[in-house]
């Protein structure tokens, strides 16, 4: 889908204010409630916005330490790829998860509530997923940028 500038600021203003009513997202793009409204169902079924969700800070519900867990599995065909995605993705504790190129197959983001809380997903979960040969581990200790956005200019 070709963006323009009112689809493009609009698409800006929900990445940063989700809960943006149409009267406000109108008045911020410069067009009316009713055609904010249409360019907005369009950009929603079109894909380009893919979804709405709150975002939650780990830390206030308990989840204080992040891990980048990078995985290398013992072989790289759809079948063990495929066995490993649907068993990491039972995991609530898992943000992301990457196939990757490079050394290791996959980087995953998750939270845990503290360093034994790691532990044991490390020895209990991660460690049990299918076709697993290696893990390495790397804590966050904090971020330094956030960006809700993909660049569309």
């Amino acid at each position: 889908m070709q963006l323009d500038e009112f689809d493009r600021k609009i698409v800006a203003v929900l990445a940063r204010e989700g809960r943006a009513t149409a009267v406000e997202l109108s008045a911020r793009v410069g067009l009316s409630p009713s055609a904010c409204t249409r360019r907005l169902q369009g950009l929603e079924a079109s894909g380009v916005i893919a979804g709405y969700r709150a975002t939650i800070d780990p830390e206030t519900v308990g989840l204080g330490v992040k891990a980048f867990v990078e995985v290398s599995l013992e072989r790289q065909n759809d079948e063990t790829l495929q066995a490993f995605e649907t068993a990491l993705a039972k995991c609530p504790n898992v943000l992301s998860c990457h196939l990757m190129s490079g050394g290791s197959d996959y980087l995953i983001e998750l939270v845990a509530e503290d360093l034994s809380d790691f532990a044991r997903l490390h020895a209990n979960t991660l460690s049990r997923l299918p076709g697993v040969a290696r893990i390495e581990s790397k804590f966050a200790l904090r971020q330094a940028v956030d960006r809700p956005l993909v660049p569309i200019g």
